[in-house]
């Protein structure tokens, strides 16, 4: 177990790092942000001042091995457009993403696995025909679009919710359920074919002819098997909802990091964009952490070497 944990930390060191560079060229590549900081009119002279305090006029390899330096001190560099520490500006708003995350995660859940479940248990009835239909709705309907309907119905004519910002329940109810319109459709249907394959095998009919209940052998034998490959894709489906909150976020108004950087992306911000890229990828990376050791709960047969 020690070496495989040893090894997963280095491999996950390893992708941050690799983000942090790619980013870091793919931003240089969008223009130069001195331009955007002077006054109309400015001169060559005014250009060329303000590069070299930003230490652009330096060559490329130079900049990034002085930016890895910083990084490793935990140091993103200053905001350009709000003069403040690019890390703490994300940071802050970081709760409020992984909350909304959180929220989409729990309409995945409520949504996804009885609806999964009783289409595996009710297989080609109406039921199951429902259920399909409703998961093939929730991936085809864009999530932008999906937010405009909410923010049209239930914003502006009934009136029920709030259109935008957040602090309390009812601001994360619309962005939640649009966010995780189709990460439910998709998980519902995983839980479906997982759970008709697992029920097929052979200790799940030994189970029933020792006369268990149907729901212990559905709770105990055939869902627990059939969870590995869904954990799975749940974990994907977190760097999904991650990037999907930079729509969500925008469409609603909602304060989160997503929003931030959207913003730091029209601004040329790069020590923005770059702050929350590197907190994206070391949260995706935890996740995907997390979920390779939950494969041993879930199956004891599994062992890390």
């Amino acid at each position: 177990m020690a070496p495989y944990l040893v090894q997963r930390l280095v491999y996950s060191v390893m992708v941050v790092l690799g983000v942090v560079i790619v980013v870091f060229l793919i931003m240089r590549l969008t223009g130069d942000p001195a331009a955007l900081l002077l006054p109309l009119g400015f001169t060559q002279e005014d250009l060329q001042r303000v590069r070299r305090e930003m230490e652009l006029d330096q060559p490329l390899h130079v900049q990034m091995a002085r930016y890895l330096s910083r990084v490793l001190r935990g140091n993103f560099g200053q905001s350009l457009r709000y003069n403040d520490s690019a890390i703490r500006l994300v940071l802050e708003r970081t709760p409020a993403t992984l909350r909304l995350t959180a929220a989409a995660m729990v309409v995945t859940l409520v949504v996804a696995l009885p609806l999964g479940i009783l289409a595996a248990l009710r297989r080609d009835s109406l039921l199951d025909v429902a259920a399909s239909t409703a998961a093939l709705t929730g991936q085809a309907m864009p999530t932008f679009w999906l937010g405009i309907i909410f923010i049209l119905i239930f914003g502006l004519r009934l009136q029920w919710l709030p259109t935008s910002g957040s602090g309390t329940v009812w601001h994360l109810i619309m962005p939640g359920i649009a966010l995780g319109a189709f990460p439910a459709g998709l998980t519902t249907r995983l839980v479906r074919s997982s759970l008709l394959e697992v029920l097929s095998q052979h200790y799940v009919r030994t189970a029933r002819s020792k006369g268990l209940a149907e729901r212990l052998v559905i709770l105990k034998h055939a869902l627990r098997n059939a969870a590995i490959p869904v954990v799975t894709v749940l974990g994907l489906q977190m760097g999904t909802l991650l990037g999907g909150a930079i729509v969500t976020e925008t469409v609603f108004g909602y304060p989160g990091m997503a929003r931030l950087a959207v913003e730091a992306v029209f601004y040329r911000d790069f020590p923005v964009v770059q702050a929350f890229v590197v907190v994206t990828a070391v949260v995706m990376v935890s996740i995907n952490f997390l979920v390779d050791l939950s494969y041993g709960i879930l199956d004891p047969r599994i062992t890390y070497v």
